[in-house]
């Protein structure tokens, strides 16, 4: 019964989310390497107030209503004008908020265009001179390492001004309330990297994840950026906290993830279950002491490779290994020094401390 419902509905969406799981990549490289003249942008209907808008990048969502339209994540820059397109197709309500999970180019390219697009509603908290330019658009709101980080990055990672978020929060959660309904960001630190926040549509019931959770590879966990796999998993365990499953676990709380199809909790908990494994069992043989040649050739993430790998892309099995045994071996604890060790030092010292008499 499971396996014909999830079908089902995967095939409901197959198509507008197989050219998005395809190019689900990141960076001002990817960008570059990318022909978006022929992409289209498809819109899946989730609840009746919310859409998941599928093109190049990652996915975004928006809600509508009288306030006007909220707007989760806006992917490539290039693809500005095509999802203005979608959204115009669903509501030509004004665009009021653009909400960014966290800093990567396929997340934020269209925040200039698509804020442009939009106007702040009176009452916004930004002032000066950013404030006065911010009501002539709508408002972008992200968590403050956030705006940090794009405000540091410098040659061809560097990011307009007019694209860094206006409205910034530096606390677990900002609750809006927003077309008559509770919208709750929340900040998941260290995960996917150190800004990234879900977005909970509470009445709804619609979560989008942003890249705290995907369906076409593993955790993309970006350490230059603060990410961590500990951080990951904990965000994964939050987010099944929130999702609440219908029927023989099928439907309830809908998961838009930061790329792939539409999903629900038993997406999430599959996916958590397999981030835990693949780092428990990385963990114990850092604790047996293996190097990572040794870890590779044991081939932790095996079970999962048909499903997550993608040798071809920027992010594959290896480097998600990689990154784990790092994380892992910077936990491990110190060895004891033995007792030759430890007399030497004393040895050590006592010199010196002849030595400065």
């Amino acid at each position: 019964m499971r396996l014909q419902s999830r079908t089902a509905r995967a095939g409901a969406v197959a198509a507008a989310v197989s050219l998005g799981a395809a190019l689900a990549v990141t960076g001002a490289v990817a960008q570059q390497n990318q022909n978006f003249d022929n992409v289209q942008i498809d819109a899946v209907k989730v609840r009746d107030n919310i859409y998941m808008l599928v093109g190049a990048g990652g996915n975004t969502t928006i809600q509508i209503g009288d306030d006007g339209i909220m707007v989760v994540d806006t992917q490539f820059a290039q693809m500005s004008t095509k999802i203005l397109n979608a959204i115009r197709s669903i509501s030509t309500a004004p665009i009021r908020y653009v909400v960014n999970t966290h800093m990567h180019g396929d997340h934020i390219g269209g925040n200039e265009a698509i804020s442009k697009a939009g106007r702040t509603r009176a009452g916004g908290n930004v002032v000066g001179d950013l404030g006065a330019a911010a009501t002539a658009t709508a408002a972008i709101v992200a968590h403050e390492n956030v705006l940090t980080r794009l405000s540091m990055a410098s040659g061809q990672d560097a990011v307009p001004f007019a694209a860094w978020p206006t409205e910034t929060f530096a606390t677990e959660r900002m609750d809006k309330l927003f077309n008559g309904e509770a919208v709750q960001i929340v900040h998941e630190p260290k995960a996917h990297t150190d800004g990234d926040v879900m977005v909970f549509f509470r009445r709804s019931d619609v979560l989008a994840t942003g890249d705290l959770f995907t369906t076409v590879m593993y955790p993309y966990i970006d350490e230059a950026n603060g990410g961590t796999i500990d951080g990951y998993v904990k965000a994964l365990n939050a987010i099944i906290d929130i999702t609440v499953p219908s029927n023989v676990n099928e439907g309830g709380t809908m998961v838009i993830p930061g790329h792939g199809r539409l999903c629900d909790e038993q997406d999430v908990i599959e996916y958590r279950d397999m981030a835990t494994i693949v780092r428990d069992r990385i963990k114990e043989y850092v604790k047996r002491g293996m190097t990572l040649d040794q870890v590779k050739a044991k081939k932790p993430t095996l079970d999962f490779d048909p499903r997550y790998d993608t040798p071809n892309g920027f992010w594959s099995a290896t480097k998600f290994v990689e990154v784990i045994y790092k994380e892992m071996s910077e936990q491990a604890p110190k060895p004891a020094p033995s007792r030759n060790q430890n007399r030497n030092q004393n040895q050590n010292r006592n010199q010196t401390k002849g030595s400065g008499q």
